[in-house]
């Protein structure tokens, strides 16, 4: 029986392929060739497209986890200068151009690659999206032909799946944006300083958010707790476990083959430094 151990494994090897929309030159050259300007501009609209040319509050609300007024200052700018389309075309041209360079040209068009896409297809048509706005977006867009294309579409389809199971973990709980931030900090799997640079909080937020969790008896200064650690492993084998749903309609054996061609192309992603120091998306080692 599929363990939610694989999900977690399948995400972690998968996740630096998607992630070249964010940290490839070519990307971030396909996204400013519609107009945009600046990396937050970009990551918004690049991820948030499939929704549509929606407002600030329905990003800030499906991505989580980042401070409304950092958010506000992209979105909806973003769409006066670039539709959702267009975006969605930038996309594919980014990935399209950053894969060829970090993978070669040969990999796009060969068997290993169409095998890799043929499984990750299988799978993301197989997400839960009740409840996963993030997941139908990105599910409801039409699979590219192209099989180095089409491994980013599902991969970003999954991920995002997993996202929106994870952001309810936090919310059953009773857990903000920040309050995960918090709580990841405290766990050591991210630095408090890059976290409010990049999504976009102050320390007073911080601080604010910080004193919420000692008063429920989760930290101790900026230490978990006993009762914080279990919170925070709570958490994890939820999103473990909500994530796992297209992994079982795989099967064991499909994941187990889709591990070993995610493998050498994570490492190739990697190598070429197209995945930051830092770990800034919390992604674990598949190791």
């Amino acid at each position: 029986m599929t363990s939610p151990g694989t999900a977690r494994r399948l995400w972690a090897l998968g996740e630096p392929y998607h992630a070249l929309t964010y940290f490839a030159d070519e990307c971030r050259s396909a996204a400013e060739a519609t107009g945009l300007r600046g990396f937050w501009a970009t990551y918004f609209a690049l991820r948030a497209a499939p929704l549509g040319p929606v407002g600030a509050e329905v990003v800030t609300a499906t991505f989580y986890n980042f401070a409304p007024a950092f958010v506000a200052r992209r979105v909806p700018g973003v769409w006066e200068v670039a539709d959702p389309a267009a975006v969605l075309g930038a996309r594919l041209a980014g990935v399209d151009a950053a894969v060829r360079r970090t993978l070669g040209e040969e990999w796009p068009g060969s068997a290993t690659a169409a095998e890799t896409a043929e499984l990750l297809t299988a799978a993301a048509a197989a997400v839960d999206a009740p409840g996963r706005p993030l997941a139908a977006a990105n599910a409801g867009l039409p699979v590219p032909p192209e099989p180095h294309l089409a491994v980013w579409q599902s991969l970003t389809t999954l991920r995002e799946h997993r996202g929106d199971g994870h952001n309810a973990a936090l919310l059953q709980r009773g857990i903000s944006g920040l309050g995960a931030h918090v709580l990841a900090a405290a766990a050591g799997r991210t630095a408090r300083e890059w976290l409010l640079r990049a999504r976009g909080w102050d320390d007073a937020a911080w601080d604010a958010a910080a004193e919420d969790l000692a008063a429920r008896g989760w930290l101790a200064g900026a230490e978990l707790t006993a009762e914080g650690a279990t919170i925070v492993a709570a958490v994890e084998a939820d999103t473990d476990r909500l994530a796992l749903g297209p992994w079982q309609a795989l099967g064991d054996a499909r994941c187990d083959r889709l591990a070993e061609l995610l493998g050498p192309v994570r490492r190739a992603v990697v190598a070429a430094g197209l995945w930051p120091e830092g770990n800034p998306i919390g992604a674990p080692d598949p190791g």
